[in-house]
């Protein structure tokens, strides 16, 4: 079982399944000195460290001086040709990594078909042609969801995929654009997955998750259980080291 809350967790120990602790790393909407949503993409940026802040600045504008430009398209909007441009993207990510993509184009195509309202995609266009693209999903639909719900929506990405070599342009197109969507559209949480410190640069902190396993094979389950006895204690270990390497601005600072 995986990403379960407190009581899933609860009965699945006491069910015998084995829990397991890892880290990803999650964006959250929310200005660390009011709580409050931050205001626009500028009044984030004023809640980083001065390193990270000008870090990302100095990102933007490569990617601007090169003569990028960015498109948003969410659930209908996005057209047939654009999923047919992202796949293209998707599925060339992988191969230059020596791996077949795992989700089909028949996949997107029931995506667009019968979820489209929980999917952004972010276009980079150079000289009016598109070069690369980033996908993400939401759990709602920002513009239709009222009230409470809206405050609740979280964003998960991401696919991603290029055709041309443009500097920072990974990070503009899953992270800068993705958080300036979030922002404007009230987002709460921005999860962007496993691995990759570099993620902390973008002000996505570390987060415990929890799964439950259940292994058949008496002698294969005490060895897992023994490993994750021991992986617990890194985890442990690792997450308060990272707590220490906040982007944000301390208070007083």
């Amino acid at each position: 079982m995986l990403f379960g809350d407190s009581d899933d967790l609860t009965a699945c120990e006491e069910a015998g399944l084995m829990p397991r602790h890892q880290v990803q790393f999650h964006w959250k909407n929310q200005h660390p000195a009011s709580g409050a949503p931050f205001a626009d993409f500028d009044d984030f940026l004023a809640a980083l460290t001065q390193d990270k802040r000008k870090k990302i600045r100095q990102e933007r504008r490569k990617v601007l001086e090169a003569g990028v430009t960015f498109r948003w398209a969410r659930g209908t909007d996005i057209t047939p040709a654009d999923w047919a441009f992202f796949y293209r993207c998707y599925e060339r990510t992988y191969l230059e990594h020596g791996n077949a993509p795992y989700l089909s184009p028949a996949f997107f195509d029931a995506m667009a078909r019968d979820m489209a309202s929980h999917w952004v995609l972010f276009v980079a266009e150079r000289g009016g042609a598109p070069i690369a693209c980033s996908l993400i999903a939401v759990s709602a639909d920002p513009a239709s969801a009222g009230g409470q719900n809206a405050s609740e929506t979280v964003a998960y990405g991401r696919y991603w995929g290029a055709l041309e070599r443009v500097d920072c342009l990974h990070f503009e197109a899953c992270y800068h654009q993705p958080l300036d969507w979030c922002i404007r559209h009230g987002v709460a949480r921005f999860e962007g997955g496993a691995q990759g410190e570099h993620k902390m640069a973008r002000a996505l902190l570390p987060v415990a998750t929890h799964s439950a396993h259940w292994l058949a094979h008496p002698g294969f389950a005490d060895a897992v259980a023994r490993f994750l006895a021991r992986e617990s204690a890194g985890v442990d270990g690792y997450l308060e080291q990272l707590d220490g390497r906040s982007p944000f601005r301390r208070p007083d600072a």
